[in-house]
């Protein structure tokens, strides 16, 4: 009797089960009929591979629907038609896009919905006359489509690097190289060499601006000196205009209070007062040039021309 009991025990527990997971599989089938859709056919312009009948249908990320078959344009055999249904909850409009999306690495593709500004017309769709979604390339078609340029590009680069990397440039490269080396050790024994000359520099242009200004301060004292000279010479110029003049004062007055033995001298003191006015000449036009530019005549030495009478 124990063996038995065992077996009707295990019997039930099997259809207790086996009831349950029909029930929900009941209860599964009615939730999604249930669900109102709207159905849709997205035609491609290129292959779709991994996309399949049941293959997911998201929008912006999230699964909307499902694809229910999939057909070749009889029109153009180079389109595929995509047969899909989208819940009736999410608004489909006549901008939206679909494109071909990769879930993975394991190859299997989805279907990407995205787009569709609120002012567009909602995009009506039935099992009779469902609506038409024109899908855009996807990443994976672009690439591939741009391949040969890339090869391309790829193949002229490859070219490129051969020739730059020719034995000869290769030989170049490596002589250069070796020059800069050479160059470079050399600078670094001559590094303290290099200190030693830059210092000496400094050196030499602290000694430059000391003369400098020890040349300023020379030619300061050269134009105090040349100013004292020419201010010692007008003066004693001066005076001996004043003494010349004063002589000749006193020989006019002479000769206002002469008497005859004075008046008999005329003829000779006509001759000494002739010189004298030459002489005041001469020292008037050397006060003239040394008023003009004493530096210039007292360093160069000009000289007076002598008056010969």
């Amino acid at each position: 009797m124990e063996p038995r009991a065992h077996h009707v025990l295990i019997g039930l527990f099997t259809v207790a089960i086996s009831g349950a997971a029909l029930l929900f599989a009941l209860w599964l089938g009615k939730s999604y009929k249930d669900v109102e859709f709207n159905y849709y056919t997205v035609v491609f312009h290129e292959t779709i591979r991994g996309l399949s009948k049941g293959s997911a249908v998201q929008f912006s990320g999230i699964k909307v629907g499902d694809v229910m078959d999939l057909t070749l344009d009889p029109d153009k055999l180079d389109n595929v038609r995509a047969h899909i249904r989208i819940d009736g909850k999410v608004p489909i409009h006549q901008d939206t896009q679909a494109k071909l999306a990769l879930t993975g690495i394991t190859g299997t593709s989805v279907i990407e919905l995205s787009g569709g500004s609120e002012g567009s017309p909602l995009l009506e769709g039935s099992p009779d006359q469902p609506g038409i979604i024109m899908a855009t390339p996807s990443s994976l078609t672009q690439l591939l489509a741009n391949s040969d340029y890339l090869l391309t590009n790829i193949t002229e680069l490859v070219v490129s690097a051969k020739a730059l990397l020719s034995p000869e440039n290769a030989q170049s490269l490596g002589n250069s190289l070796k020059s800069l080396e050479s160059l470079t050790a050399g600078m670094a024994r001559q590094g303290q060499g290099i200190d030693k000359l830059l210092d000496s520099l400094t050196m030499a242009s602290h000694d430059f601006r000391k003369t400098l200004q020890e040349a300023e301060q020379l030619m300061r004292d050269a134009d105090g000196l040349v100013k004292n000279q020419a201010a010692g010479a007008m003066v004693a110029a001066q005076r001996a205009m004043s003494s010349l003049e004063k002589a000749g004062a006193g020989v006019s007055k002479l000769l206002s209070q002469g008497d005859g033995s004075l008046s008999n001298g005329l003829g000779e003191l006509g001759p000494v007062l002739q010189e004298l006015r030459a002489t005041l000449n001469g020292i008037n036009a050397f006060v003239r040039r040394l008023e003009e530019n004493p530096a210039d005549y007292l360093l160069r030495g000009e000289r007076i021309q002598e008056y010969v009478p």
